[in-house]
């Protein structure tokens, strides 16, 4: 989740033509304003200090009669309870501004495991782009599971379902309520956090004094075996398998025309 996949800038721009995505598309505006149009029919005007996340599969063209510049990128899997476009304005300190270029440095930098930055970066700015998009999005239980769930995910002892059951409210409603408004289940978040937390750590165990069953448990699981199976089914590959495969391919850059 949240895998930054490219990154791009664009100078003093004025028309970018009709076209779409196979992956969530993010846009920060640096300089000027602008209105991007979907196939839809609807548009969404946009200036400095602004950023706009269009989802897949969505035709879309982006102009402006005084021109604009911005950062854009595109990432695979970003964990974002939505389904259509959407736009947010930065803080006063620019920190998403501050993460779009970071990432932009990153990607096109030839440092050894900046992969691991990305990573981190892609995390970072999925977090701003919900926070800013609005602090009431969600509802007090889940807010509330959600917290419970990033603080104590990588803890082997964590019970979810039973912390879930102690809150004032039913199982079944809590789980349902919180499947609507994130789009996943509880366990499933949970599980998307300890494999990002996974993906981090093996991209990197080469360089460390850890075992693959060391990394499962800082990730939450005691059983190194479990953990295996979780990350092959969502992964694809042994986490042994995944982490020779990042060791192998590293330093390698992947670019494409602008």
């Amino acid at each position: 989740m949240n895998t930054i996949l490219y990154v791009g800038e664009h100078s003093r721009t004025y028309d970018v033509q009709w076209h779409e995505h196979a992956e969530w598309e993010l846009v920060y505006c640096t300089g000027g304003e602008g209105t991007f149009q979907f196939e839809n029919g609807t548009t969404m005007n946009y200036k400095a200090g602004e950023a706009v996340a269009i989802p897949p599969r969505e035709r879309h063209c982006n102009f402006s009669s005084e021109g604009f510049t911005n950062i854009y990128l595109r990432m695979a899997e970003p964990s974002m309870p939505y389904r259509s476009a959407f736009r947010v304005s930065d803080d006063g300190a620019e920190h998403l501004r501050s993460a779009f270029a970071e990432a932009r440095f990153y990607f096109l930098a030839d440092v050894r495991k900046r992969e691991l930055v990305l990573a981190a970066l892609g995390e970072l700015i999925t977090s701003y782009m919900i926070v800013y998009r609005s602090n009431s999005e969600f509802s007090k239980p889940v807010e509330q599971i959600r917290a419970m769930i990033i603080n104590n995910y990588a803890q082997c002892d964590f019970a979810l379902d039973e912390a879930i059951r102690q809150m004032p409210f039913h199982y079944d409603y809590l789980r349902k309520l919180f499947k609507k408004e994130m789009g996943i289940t509880p366990l499933e978040y949970m599980t998307g956090l300890r494999m990002k937390k996974a993906e981090t750590m093996l991209t990197a165990m080469w360089g460390s004094d850890y075992s693959v069953a060391e990394i499962g448990t800082l990730c939450g699981y005691d059983d190194a075996l479990y953990f295996s199976r979780v990350f092959k089914k969502h992964f694809g590959c042994s986490p042994s398998a995944f982490a020779k495969n990042r060791e192998k391919n590293g330093t390698k850059t992947t670019q494409e025309e602008i």
